[in-house]
C-alpha cells in the first residue's frame, strides 16, 4: 500500500446507545480533507462544536477515554477511533447526536465494517509518521502499569499487550499484533469485559447505564452467586428475572469468547484508540504490561510532546542504524578503559567541532545489582564517566597515534540531571569544542540524550598526555576524524 493520506469514499453511519451514558446517538462518519485528522463533532448541542481526537483534551479515563474541548465531551471514544486507526484511515470528521458513541456489541468490529461499506480512497499527500527510533519508556507503579516503545527494524506498527488481574477467571494473557494488517480480523471483534464483583460498583457511579451482556463480557470469579444479587444484577442490566444465570466460574449467560484471549485482545484494541490520540500514526513496537486508558493516554501525551518538540527543533535524533565512525574495537584501541569501564559502544559522528556517541544501557550492566535492587537507575557519576569518555575520544582523535595518550579530568561545571536513565535506555551523547585546544587542554559542552530529551548536560575540562612510548609494530591507529 502506497504512503498516501486516505479518507472515507462516502459518509456511513451507526446507532444505538452509549455504553456509559445510556443516551441513543446516531455516528455518522464522514470523508475529510487531507491533514484533517480525526475530530468528533456533537450535533446535538448548539453550534455543533467540534472536539479533535488529541491525548491532550482527555479530562478523564474512568472506565473509557473521554475527551472535552469547551462545553462539549465525548465519552468512550476509544472503540470508533481504534477502527479509523487500525483500518488506516488519517482524516475522517465523526459527527454524533448524543455524548457518546453507541457501545454496540462493545468492540470495534461494527465501526470497522461500517468503513468497509463506505469504502477507503487514497487522498494527494503523503502520510506523516511518528517513528521510534530510540526507547520511550513509561512506568507507573501505584497503577501497576509499564509501557515501552522500541524501534522496528521495518518500521512496522506492533503491539504486545499482557494483563494479570490475579484472577482465577482470567490470569494472566498475552496478545500480539504484528502490523497494522492484523487488526481487522484479529483484534476489531474482541469486546470488552467487566468483573462480575464491579457491576453494581459502576452501576452506583452513574456508569454502564447502556451495559447489557449482548455489549460486554462478564467475567464470574465466584462459585456461589445468591439469587438476590442475579436480581440486582438482570435489575442493573434491564433484563428480566431469571434471563441472568451463573453456571459456575466462567463467563456469564456462557458467552462464547470469539479468542480465548479476547481481554487481552480487547486491551490491545483500547491501546489502538488512545494512540490514535498521537494524531499521526506510529512506527515502533509498543510493549505494554497491565495496561489501561490512563497508562495508555500518558504515554500518548509523551509521543505527542516529543512530536512538538521535534517540530520546534527542540528535540534531539540520530539515526541509530548508521555506520559508526568507531566501533567498539576502534574505541578500544583509542581508549585505555576496559569491562566494567567502558562507557561508549561507538561514535555516530566525528567533525573538528563537535562528537556524537553512543551507550546502549542494558539490565546486565554490574552497577544495576546495587544501584538500587528492584528499582535499576544508572548512576550520575557514570553518566557524566560516558560523557566524558566521548569527549576524550574527541581529544584523542586530534593526535596521529592516539593509542600513545591518555585523557585526564581538569575540571567539570554544570552538570545537570534532567530525568532518569533506566534499563533498555539509549544514551546518545553530543559534545561541542568550547574553545580551541591548546597544550593538550580540550574545553567541551556535553549533553545527553535519552529519547530526544535532555538527560544529563555538563561541562567540562581534560588534558591529553602522551604517557607511551611508540612501539616498533605499532597498533592498528583509529581512523581519521570523519566531517
Amino acid at each position: 500500500m502506497s504512503d498516501k493520506q486516505r479518507t472515507l469514499a462516502k459518509a456511513v453511519e451507526v446507532e444505538g446507545v452509549g455504553l456509559h451514558t445510556g443516551e441513543k446517538a446516531t455516528l455518522t462518519m464522514r470523508p475529510a480533507e487531507e491533514g484533517h485528522g480525526y475530530k468528533f463533532q456533537r450535533m446535538d448541542l448548539e453550534g455543533k462544536p467540534i472536539v479533535p481526537a488529541d491525548a491532550d483534551l482527555v479530562v478523564t479515563t474512568e472506565r473509557g477515554t473521554t475527551l472535552e474541548k469547551g462545553n462539549a465531551r465525548v465519552y468512550t471514544s476509544e472503540h470508533v477511533l481504534a477502527a479509523l486507526y487500525g483500518m488506516q484511515v488519517d482524516n475522517a470528521l465523526i459527527q454524533l447526536t448524543g455524548p457518546e458513541p453507541p457501545i454496540m456489541d462493545g468492540s470495534s468490529k461494527p465501526f470497522v465494517e461500517a468503513i468497509v461499506k463506505a469504502g477507503i480512497v487514497e487522498q494527494k499527500a503523503e502520510r506523516e509518521y511518528f517513528t521510534l527510533t530510540e526507547n520511550l519508556y513509561y512506568e507507573d507503579t501505584d497503577r501497576g502499569i509499564e509501557m515501552l516503545g522500541v524501534p522496528t527494524p521495518g518500521g512496522e506498527f506492533r503491539l504486545t499487550v499482557m494483563v494479570d488481574y490475579k484472577s482465577p477467571v482470567l490470569g494472566t494473557q498475552h496478545a500480539s499484533m504484528y502490523n497494522i494488517g492484523e487488526f481487522q480480523d484479529e483484534i476489531a471483534p474482541c469486546r470488552t469485559f467487566v468483573f462480575l464483583r464491579e457491576l453494581e460498583q459502576l452501576a452506583k457511579a452513574g456508569l454502564i447505564k447502556g451495559g447489557d451482556l449482548d455489549n460486554a463480557i462478564v467475567l464470574v470469579e465466584r462459585e456461589n452467586v445468591s439469587k438476590e444479587e442475579l436480581d440486582e444484577l438482570a435489575r442493573v442490566l434491564g433484563r428480566e428475572e431469571h434471563q441472568v444465570e451463573v453456571k459456575g466460574r466462567g463467563v456469564l449467560n456462557n458467552t462464547e469468547l470469539k479468542f480465548l484471549n479476547e481481554p487481552a485482545r480487547h486491551k490491545l484494541l483500547d491501546i489502538v484508540g488512545d494512540l490514535a490520540l498521537v494524531g499521526m500514526p506510529i512506527k515502533g513496537h509498543i510493549l505494554a504490561a497491565r495496561p489501561g486508558h490512563y497508562g495508555n493516554v500518558a504515554f500518548a501525551r509523551i509521543i505527542k510532546d516529543i512530536i512538538r518538540k521535534q517540530k520546534k527543533g527542540t528535540a534531539f535524533h540520530v539515526d541509530l542504524n548508521a555506520t559508526p565512525v568507531y566501533d567498539v574495537n576502534d574505541i578500544s584501541r583509542m581508549l585505555p578503559h576496559r569491562y566494567p569501564f567502558l562507557l561508549v559502544d561507538k561514535i555516530i559522528s566525528i567533525t573538528d567541532k563537535e562528537i556524537i556517541g553512543v551507550k546502549n544501557v542494558t539490565m546486565n550492566e554490574p552497577f544495576f545489582q546495587g544501584h538500587f535492587p528492584g528499582n535499576p537507575v544508572m548512576p550520575g557519576v557514570l553518566q557524566v564517566e560516558a560523557m566524558a569518555q566521548v569527549g576524550g575520544i574527541f581529544a584523542l582523535s586530534q593526535v596521529p597515534d592516539p593509542e600513545m595518550y591518555t585523557t585526564y579530568f581538569l575540571k567539570i561545571d554544570g552538570v545537570r540531571f534532567k530525568k532518569k536513565v533506566l534499563p533498555g535506555d539509549t544514551i546518545v551523547f553530543k559534545l561541542d569544542l568550547l574553545t580551541p585546544i591548546r597544550r593538550g587542554i580540550v574545553h567541551m559542552k556535553g549533553v545527553g540524550y535519552v529519547a530526544g530529551q535532555p538527560a544529563i548536560e555538563a561541562e567540562m575540562m581534560a588534558q591529553i598526555a602522551r604517557d607511551k612510548a611508540p612501539a616498533v609494530e605499532q597498533p592498528v591507529k583509529a581512523k581519521a576524524p570523519v566531517a
